[in-house]
């Protein structure tokens, strides 16, 4: 049987507005470009930086994003909330208590019945001590396994470079590639690890580069150097879309190639 290969494009934490405006320009033609059969977006900050609205969530599934991923920042517009109940395509971070509104993880079928799951993760060095993101993994992975998934891409969303790291070789062959998110700043260490799994430390920002991690400089340099509570503005200059593209052997899992995309905005 011939190998039967997919391609996975994900689109790193969208930022604010410029990072929403830069999806909505560029992702039709990425979508060509990269042949991609499945779209998966961070796009936990996309309200002003911190939070997700519903609105945006529905401008990003009519672009052609199939799952949006997320992390800490998910809390902090609460009108969501019911909405990740209802919608099993919009992941908070499965390692929450369970009483937490909405899904952790979820599959979904793509085309010739190939399934494929995502898992949304939280780290917890320098971040809330919510529940072990390396046990729920091993829940989350079992269970998508029982429906038929043999690909499965992991959003960690994480602060330690360590962690992720450590997640990384604890999921080695049993995911299909474990992407970093969270730190907004893309990093040069996108590999495979000898067992097929793709592994990114942080996939990046969709967002203004002239900035601090998509926030205005001028308020971010006043908040380190008063040391005082600053009203964040989104930073407008620069903006660029990254993210990873991999591609996937279906029958496996296996991770065959995982390439850093970094693209600006014309």
């Amino acid at each position: 049987m011939s190998v039967r290969q997919i391609k996975v494009l994900f689109i790193a934490d969208i930022v604010g507005d410029p990072g929403l405006n830069a999806v909505t320009e560029m992702l039709p033609s990425l979508i060509m470009k990269y042949e991609a059969d499945l779209i998966i977006a961070n796009g936990e900050n996309m309200a002003g930086g911190s939070g997700l609205k519903k609105e945006q969530a529905q401008i990003l599934f009519d672009l052609g994003v199939n799952i949006i991923t997320s992390g800490n920042h998910i809390w902090s517009k609460p009108k969501i909330f019911p909405f990740l109940d209802q919608n099993p395509f919009i992941l908070r971070p499965a390692n929450y208590p369970d009483a937490a509104p909405g899904h952790g993880w979820c599959h979904m079928e793509l085309h010739d019945g190939v399934r494929v799951g995502v898992i949304n993760l939280q780290g917890r060095s320098f971040l809330f001590p919510i529940d072990c993101p390396f046990k729920m993994a091993d829940k989350a992975i079992k269970d998508l396994k029982d429906h038929g998934c043999n690909s499965i891409i992991v959003d960690f969303h994480a602060e330690a470079t360590a962690e992720k790291i450590a997640m990384g070789w604890y999921l080695n062959g049993r995911v299909s590639a474990v992407i970093g998110t969270h730190t907004h700043v893309q990093t040069a260490d996108d590999r495979i690890l000898d067992r097929g799994t793709g592994y990114i430390t942080d996939a990046g920002m969709t967002g203004s580069h002239d900035s601090v991690i998509g926030m205005d400089i001028q308020t971010s340099l006043k908040r380190f150097l008063l040391q005082t509570p600053q009203y964040y503005k989104m930073a407008l200059e620069n903006i660029q879309c990254s993210g990873v593209i991999l591609t996937i052997d279906s029958e496996t899992g296996n991770t065959l190639s995982l390439n850093r995309i970094r693209l600006p905005l014309e």
